[in-house]
């Protein structure tokens, strides 16, 4: 395998673990961010987020990485340079690109005399590659005088899943590559072969999965790369907010939704996947990227209902959760309500768009005192600010005299918890299983009133 010289533009989640990733597999990997922090922090061999195995990762492969926050340092050398900096959403829900403009910018400046592919990796609006390249062209060409090399612009998503962010980059169920140049797929089929014919030798935390030889590579058009992103995070989006909408006739009619989606989720067709009844998605890519979707539909006079409603069905799960507390208490002024977990799934300590935050919300507005904790996401909290809650040290502490609990995010020491003691302690043990992660019958023998959602 030839030794690809890789530079990295973001050391955001991303970013991050693309370049451990890559530097693992054996190629040569600058990791470039403005933020001098981070970079310090990199170097030492530090990680900014939570990711299990991350960390361990990158001591692994810490000889053939480098930090830094100087374009002129990362960019000439390169044979691949990805652009993998924050897209948030904007105004009118269509993701704010001045991130990824400053950086392309920056990439044409600084580009050497070779054969360079410029690769989007942050999720970005269909027709971006064509902007980039035009931006990258322009920043190029402005270096008059200097002996200038040549390059394309490809597409590269991503599809990991925060909490087996690393798992998912070597064992890929699909590499997509979009790009209108030959030499680029060339280029960047040859940097993936190592998972695309899965040749490296896996490490003991990240085992090979049973009867994996080969993972798929895909190529593609500019446009289909950048909408196979949209489109696959759309749908996984509706999955969750179709089996949230029947969880919600099941309790109507005294069906059981944990029953439903087994037997629904058995058919090929459908799949198991994506089809748990809770609160609903958060993060940073499922809100993030409808909301371009349906601004992208808009931008070309279409509507998309459909997205809409999984859109608008996930926001009612919050509210949901109000709604079935005051249903049990009557009352929320005045009443201690505790929340386990806050990061918007286990395995991270990733708090945005998390549904834990917006029902703590709902609840001090009815007058409520909350209570929370979360085995990796508090300092996170604690650092904005913005939550008048009480932060616990244990979920014990978080039940002691409170008049219900609420399981937000399936940690799985949460479900391994005392429940008999634990429901001793409370004033009212009120139990609502948010994400259905618990079993009734223990729950109801420990002495709990337990609600689920769509049983």
């Amino acid at each position: 395998m030839r030794r690809l010289r890789t530079c990295i533009v973001g050391t955001g989640y991303v970013g991050l673990t693309n370049a451990v990733a890559l530097a693992y597999l054996g190629h040569e990997v600058v990791c470039l961010d403005v933020d001098q922090a981070k970079v310090a922090m990199l170097s030492a061999g530090k990680i900014p987020i939570f990711e299990p195995h991350l960390e361990d990762l990158l001591a692994s492969s810490r000889e053939r990485m480098t930090f830094t926050t100087d374009y002129a340092q990362a960019i000439p050398k390169a044979d691949v340079v990805f652009i993998a900096v924050g897209t948030p959403t904007g105004e009118g829900g269509a993701p704010d690109l001045r991130y990824l403009q400053a950086a392309a910018k920056s990439v044409g400046e600084h580009l050497g005399e070779g054969f360079t592919v410029v690769v989007n990796k942050s999720t970005v609006p269909i027709g971006s590659a064509n902007w980039v390249e035009a931006i990258v062209r322009d920043a190029f060409q402005r270096r008059a005088g200097e002996k200038k090399g040549t390059f394309a612009v490809a597409s590269n998503p991503e599809f990991l899943r925060e909490g087996s962010a690393l798992h998912d980059t070597l064992y890929a169920d699909r590499t997509v590559l979009g790009a209108d140049d030959q030499r680029a797929v060339e280029v960047l089929s040859e940097l993936y072969r190592p998972i695309t014919d899965q040749t490296f030798e896996p490490l003991p935390y990240l085992p090979r999965p049973a009867g994996l030889t080969t993972s798929r590579l895909i190529t593609t058009d500019l446009a289909s790369a950048e909408l196979i992103k949209y489109a696959a995070n759309a749908f996984l989006s509706l999955k969750i907010s179709f089996i949230n909408e029947i969880a919600e006739l099941a309790e109507r009619v005294g069906a059981d939704v944990v029953q439903i989606a087994e037997g629904i989720g058995s058919d090929a067709r459908v799949g198991r996947s994506f089809l748990q009844a809770g609160l609903g998605w958060g993060g940073s890519c499922f809100g993030k990227d409808t909301a371009a979707l349906l601004a992208t539909g808009r931008e070309y006079g279409l509507e998309m209902p459909i997205v809409k409603a999984a859109r608008d069905v996930n926001w009612r799960q919050r509210q949901r959760v109000t709604d079935k507390l005051l249903n049990e208490l009557k009352i929320l002024k005045g009443k201690t309500i505790g929340l386990l977990g806050l990061a918007f799934k286990p395995f991270t300590d990733d708090l945005r768009d998390a549904p834990a935050l917006d029902i703590a919300a709902r609840l001090l507005e009815r007058g409520a005192s909350v209570r929370v904790h979360d085995p990796v996401a508090m300092a996170r909290v604690k650092s904005d600010g913005k939550l008048a809650v009480h932060f616990c040290e244990s979920a014990h502490e978080v039940a002691e005299g409170a008049d219900a609990l609420v399981l937000v995010t399936e940690w799985p020491e949460y479900r391994r918890l005392p429940w008999e003691s634990v429901a001793k302690s409370m004033r009212n043990p009120l139990i609502l299983d948010g994400r259905n992660a618990l079993e009734q019958q223990q729950l109801t023998k420990a002495g709990f009133r337990y609600i689920g959602m769509g049983r």
